[in-house]
């Protein structure tokens, strides 16, 4: 009985992943083994941090609401506060960005916010 030779099916499954491991540094793009090895740990990677790219926006988005918040003298959870008070149900995201375009929104929503607190 003849020995098993790799043959196209191996070399294909080994160009898949020197193909994906393009553009990484020293032997993790020419080498099988430790191209394998990379290119699973950059899937974990991935993965982690398609999540913690959400925390990270909505971090950003507190630290711009804060900003303008303090230009209008009320902190932060003060004013989400007074925005639960005044049932205005506005998320951070379109918060944020009515910090950094529309001053005059903010403040008339900041305005509303210290109404409700004021209660």
């Amino acid at each position: 009985m003849p020995r098993v030779k790799g043959g196209t099916v191996t070399r294909q499954r080994r160009k898949k992943i020197i193909k994906l491991a393009k553009g990484y540094r020293g032997s993790k793009r020419v080498l099988f083994k430790s191209a394998k090895e990379q290119v699973l740990k950059s899937y974990q990677y991935a993965f982690r941090d398609r999540r913690k790219n959400k925390t990270n926006f909505r971090k950003l988005w507190i630290a711009r609401i804060n900003a303008a918040a303090r230009m209008n003298d009320i902190s932060y959870s003060q004013l989400m506060h007074g925005l639960k008070l005044a049932e205005i149900e506005v998320n951070r995201k379109m918060l944020a960005d009515l910090a950094v375009t529309d001053e005059a929104g903010f403040t008339a929503i900041v305005a509303e916010a210290k109404k409700a607190l004021a209660k």
